[in-house]
């Protein structure tokens, strides 16, 4: 497990190291071009490691040094989404409720299949299908039309440009960092939830902890893709977003309280829901109220602090999780 980490901490490492330089250059070179060349280099580290694995057991090494240009590629690559979305779709809120279930579908499925696709075949399959997904998405992007062409970047392109620009030296931007600041140590606590939560319950339903350990992520998945279908349009999206999150409370109180399987997968969907509804509108909110030369960079910043706070929370989820678990497990 401790070999595990270290790959899923450099990947992790490398994304946030890099992440505002791939704001930076998505808005000088454009994100299109990033987010194609991004992908084309995830299809070489997943078909490296397919090979790999296809011809027998690969190197710690070539584990450790995929990751990091993958994660450095991730780092190019997920700025440029929120900068797409306005280019390549007439209705904003509707491609990013769209995302949000493509999102949640991936995180459910995604797994389910790799593991049968491991037992059934090899981790070289997975790796091969996961290069192929990649070449597919490169396609995509290149082939999508956008609806007009950015403006150029101004001269003053340096990763700080993206801070000035995001509060504009004016009150009407400082919600920006109202939001992403705090959201900087969001993951910190969110993160052991999901894995303080099984231990909870599985010390609480006993033999059927573990089916209730995987119902309840299923659940929040499935509230995140009803929440993202839905066609709201406030007039005020950050408000109602913000009173939404209020419901997201609900998944740590009814486990905190004792409740049952039916409180518990309510309180789930209804916090999933909220968190997708509230993830809708800032996104949203963001790609139409910042100036097209630099909503890659803030929202670079915004992936910065959020992912560094996950990985904090994933470094607490042991700790937090062996002092909630009940003595002997």
């Amino acid at each position: 497990m401790s070999g595990v980490g270290l790959v899923l901490g450099v990947w992790t490492g490398t994304f946030v190291l890099l992440v505002l330089f791939g704001g930076v250059f998505a808005d000088r070179f454009g994100a299109r071009r990033m987010m194609v060349g991004a992908d084309l280099v995830r299809v070489l580290t997943q078909g490296v490691l397919a090979v790999a694995f296809f011809a027998g057991t690969p190197p710690f090494w070539l584990l450790v040094s995929m990751a990091a240009v993958a994660g450095a590629a991730v780092a190019m690559f997920l700025p440029g989404v929120n900068g797409m979305v306005p280019l390549v779709a007439s209705e904003p809120q509707r491609a990013n409720a769209t995302l949000k279930v493509a999102d949640a579908l991936a995180h459910l499925l995604g797994p389910a299949l790799a593991g049968l696709l491991i037992a059934v075949t090899s981790a070289g399959t997975v790796y091969a299908i996961d290069a192929g997904t990649f070449l597919l998405s490169a396609r995509a992007w290149r082939t999508r039309p956008a609806r007009a062409r950015r403006r150029q970047t101004p001269a003053r392109t340096g990763v700080r440009c993206a801070a000035n620009c995001a509060s504009g030296g004016s009150p009407a931007r400082t919600w920006m960092w109202a939001v992403i600041r705090p959201g900087w140590s969001h993951g910190v606590p969110v993160s052991p939830l999901v894995p303080l939560t099984s231990a909870l319950i599985g010390e609480r339903l006993g033999p059927n902890a573990s089916r209730s350990g995987r119902v309840l992520p299923r659940r929040r998945h499935g509230a995140r893709r009803a929440a993202g279908e839905l066609r709201v349009r406030p007039a005020r999206p950050l408000a109602a977003g913000a009173v939404a999150m209020a419901l997201f409370t609900l998944p740590p109180v009814s486990v905190a309280v004792g409740s049952g399987m039916p409180v518990l997968l309510v309180g789930h969907v209804l916090g999933g829901g909220a968190m997708a509804f509230w993830s809708v509108m800032w996104a949203t909110s963001v790609q139409t109220h910042t100036p097209p030369e630099v909503l890659n960079r803030v929202s670079a910043y915004e992936l910065a602090g959020s992912v560094s706070g996950i990985a904090v929370g994933q470094i607490l989820a042991g700790p937090a999780t062996g002092l909630a678990s009940p003595p002997g497990c």
